[in-house]
């Protein structure tokens, strides 16, 4: 089922895996889920045959002429490529019955990567059931995992690409003292209205129907505009999609951690439990706990763009050194085909 080989490869990732075959289940675009086509190739870099099936619907024409419905096009995808390891992102367009059907007809083994930490752990355990092992995007959700008829579960952080993820230089509408791209929502909304006097600019949907539309540079992003945005920023932030209190604590860490930080820029984020898993606040991001920290950073940043280069090339360097879809598919690798535990 397997063939490793150990060999120095990309961003310090040494074993390889040659022989393994993949089927890889998730949304494909070049916007909100232009990650799903990173992780593909970071599995095709460490060797793995990949074939994939895209959880967006196909065409309406197409739809109507072929009939195709999503468990079909798996059947299919599956009779194709013989995987040993089926891998489905989130996945909640495949529906739990539809997966027990299919686990039935295939000796593949079936895991989960619930990469977005905004699933609630409701939605989780509803889903984990249908899969041999899954993989979540909090620490804090593994433990809340082990209990009966729930399959082992495995901290796994998002990451990044540093050849998609990477410096640049950016002009025009991309460049601005303090940038946010993402969409909006009110506990954002309420954070930035108190930083506009920083030279903000924003992008990402629902901005323009906000108090704060004035701010907002442009509405839908491909993935090599969101980078250029942040590219040009002198400090990117980093927010949360809500409060970070309460019940609905999520301890994870999104995308953007690791993503700003190959690109190279300062940024401030949020507190959360895991980014101190991840990197050194102060030396690599610098990390805020309310507008009070938010304001002062960014002030000592936009005043010491020394300090801020020193900071950001830090974070940069860790997450080359740590924190790469290579890095990420690796360990899930180890721990389902190499003696990993969960």
């Amino acid at each position: 089922m397997k063939s490793v080989r150990t060999e120095e490869t990309a961003w310090g990732v040494t074993e390889t895996y040659s022989d393994v075959r993949i089927l890889l289940i998730g949304a494909f675009d070049d916007a909100l889920h232009a990650h799903t086509a990173l992780r593909r190739r970071a599995l095709q870099r460490l060797g793995c045959a990949v074939g994939t099936v895209n959880l967006t619907s196909p065409s309406r024409w197409w739809g109507r002429f072929r009939r195709i419905g999503l468990q079909e096009r798996v059947e299919q995808a599956i009779a194709q490529s013989v995987p040993a390891i089926i891998l489905v992102l989130e996945g909640s367009q495949l529906d739990v019955s539809v997966v027990a059907q299919l686990r039935r007809r295939t000796p593949a083994l079936w895991l989960n990567w619930f990469c977005d930490g905004r699933r609630s752990l409701e939605t989780v355990k509803s889903i984990a059931p249908a899969y041999d092992r899954v993989f979540v995007a909090g620490s804090e959700v593994v433990a809340a995992m082990e209990e009966p008829g729930q399959p082992p579960a495995r901290y796994l952080a998002p990451a990044c690409d540093p050849s998609v993820h990477r410096p640049m230089r950016s002009r025009d509408q991309f460049r601005a003292n303090v940038v946010f791209a993402g969409t909006a929502t009110p506990h954002r909304e309420r954070l930035l209205s108190d930083l506009v006097e920083f030279g903000l600019a924003l992008w990402g949907p629902g901005w323009r129907k906000t108090k704060l539309r004035d701010y907002c540079r442009g509405e839908m992003l491909d993935h090599l505009d969101y980078i250029r945005a942040y590219a040009g920023a002198s400090v990117a932030l980093n927010l949360q999609w809500g409060e970070n209190s309460g019940p609905a604590l999520d301890p994870g860490c999104n995308r953007r951690l690791f993503e700003l930080a190959a690109i190279g820029v300062l940024q401030v984020a949020e507190d959360r439990p895991d980014l101190h898993l991840h990197f050194q606040e102060g030396s690599e991001i610098l990390v805020g706990r309310g507008i009070t920290d938010f304001k002062a950073l960014i002030t000592e940043a936009l005043h010491d763009r020394g300090w801020a280069e020193q900071v950001a090339s830090g974070a940069r360097q860790r997450a080359l050194a740590e924190h790469t879809y290579m890095h990420r598919m690796a360990e899930l690798l180890t721990a389902v085909l190499g003696g990993g535990g969960s």
